[in-house]
């Protein structure tokens, strides 16, 4: 007999190819945000789940899940995943690292792009009739060239976003954990960050330390005139608190490829205010892509079926408990 495995959502078929002859597929709907009770139903019996980042794969899941063998994560962050518990219980998780680098700094600087030269406004303004003739100091935006960009997470991401900013003629400083050794960019704590920058783009992982990063009190180290972007994880960023500043002219504009919560409610304020952009979690959004995250996904999926190291593994200490139980 096959493996059985949770699909916990309907995907393109020939994103999936590398899984026919492999495996017993059971597939969850399209736009599943937690998992279908079919799918829970059938627990007891999966020997892995390929999961996309909007189903929390959870305690009570592995708990049913006994036979579980692999986690595959069709992403490259892991915090809807309690990895914890499945290296406790030797389940090793993988994900899609380096697959959506570029794809994804394309996507923040076309968020840069727009909300800076204020397209969003200025295209509802031609769509709704404002426009009657060209104006000297209408629609006035940032100019790029010469301003100072702030890159809170200088992973592949954060680098890929300024190898595009520089093109542009930006300053580039930056913040994290880990000294990159970068020459393109100085490192600076966040709060010199904070207060030099004219654009603010999050690219750190959402983790204890970095849920609510951008809050009440960091936002106010920020300029008024300054720009926020955010194309990492919604959580980083306290919703409210982005808001309030907004409409307090606290802050002169933000652009969100992510929220908190995701999606974010039609009715929530920051839809009204003319300074905000948002996006539906578009990032890795290329055909190019998203299939390769699907194959690789698949890769890591089949590889921990047959018992072998994944190719992208987070958690590979599950590999030396494993061999020290044996």
């Amino acid at each position: 007999m096959l493996p059985l495995v949770i699909i916990t959502h309907t995907l393109p078929e020939d994103w999936l190819s590398k899984l026919i002859g492999q495996c017993d597929p059971l597939i969850g709907p399209v736009d599943a945000t937690e998992m279908a009770p079919t799918l829970m139903d059938m627990l007891p019996k999966v020997d892995g789940i390929f999961t996309l980042l909007t189903i929390p794969i959870t305690e009570e899941i592995l708990t049913r899940a006994v036979r579980l063998r692999v986690v595959s994560n069709m992403a490259v962050g892991i915090d809807n995943i309690d990895v914890s518990a499945c290296t406790a219980r030797r389940i090793p998780v993988g994900n899609t690292p380096g697959v959506l680098t570029e794809s994804t700094a394309d996507l923040t600087m076309a968020l840069l792009l727009s909300i800076a030269r204020n397209i969003p406004r200025a295209s509802r303004d031609a769509l709704e009739g404002r426009w009657k003739t060209w104006s000297p100091a209408g629609w006035l935006g940032m100019e790029l060239h010469g301003s100072t960009l702030g890159i809170i997470g200088m992973g592949k991401i954060g680098k890929a976003v300024s190898r595009r900013a520089l093109g542009f003629g930006m300053n580039i400083l930056y913040c994290d954990p880990n000294e990159n050794n970068v020459d393109f960019a100085s490192r600076v704590t966040m709060e010199e960050l904070l207060a030099s920058s004219d654009i603010v783009s999050l690219h750190a992982p959402l983790t204890t330390e970095t849920r609510g990063l951008i809050n009440q009190h960091t936002l106010q180290l920020m300029k008024p005139s300054a720009i926020l972007i955010n194309a990492a994880r919604g959580a980083l960023v306290d919703t409210a608190a982005l808001a309030i500043a907004l409409q307090n002219n606290r802050l002169k504009a933000a652009a969100l490829d992510v929220t908190e919560p995701e999606p974010l409610p039609p009715s929530h304020p920051l839809y009204q205010l003319p300074n905000f952009l948002i996006v539906p979690h578009i990032g890795s959004a290329t055909q190019q892509t998203r299939r390769k995250m699907a194959e690789v996904a698949c890769e890591n999926l089949l590889a921990g079926l047959r018992g072998e190291r994944l190719p992208f593994c987070v958690n590979p200490e599950v590999y030396s408990l494993k061999e020290k139980s044996e």
